[in-house]
């Protein structure tokens, strides 16, 4: 959970996060792109491949390769298994009064 809670903490890969769970199976050039567009985030290809490192080490990204193309998946079970270790309580009806 440590490496969930360290690659959340910075702001470009929380961006790159939102940008795949907009749109699933981007390219590290599609990333790039919208970084710099949609966030005003000019960033190496090299800086953002390794914010993608730290987010797949983290079980926060998979990548799959098709052909010479790389697509990176946001997965969110990382996610959820955080929620889950501190479920919210269920909510009680409060009782009538008379």
């Amino acid at each position: 959970m440590a490496d969930v809670y360290r690659a959340l903490d910075d702001e470009t890969r929380r961006l790159v996060l939102d940008e795949l769970a907009v749109r699933d199976g981007q390219t590290l050039f599609e990333i790039c792109a919208t970084l710099a567009t949609r966030h005003q985030r000019s960033l190496t290809r090299q800086a953002v491949s390794q914010h993608l490192a730290v987010l797949e080490s983290a079980g926060l990204v998979v990548t799959e390769r098709r052909g010479r193309t790389k697509l990176h998946h946001f997965d969110r079970a990382p996610l959820a298994e955080i929620a889950g270790r501190w479920p919210l309580p269920e909510e009680t009806t409060p009782c009538a009064s008379t």
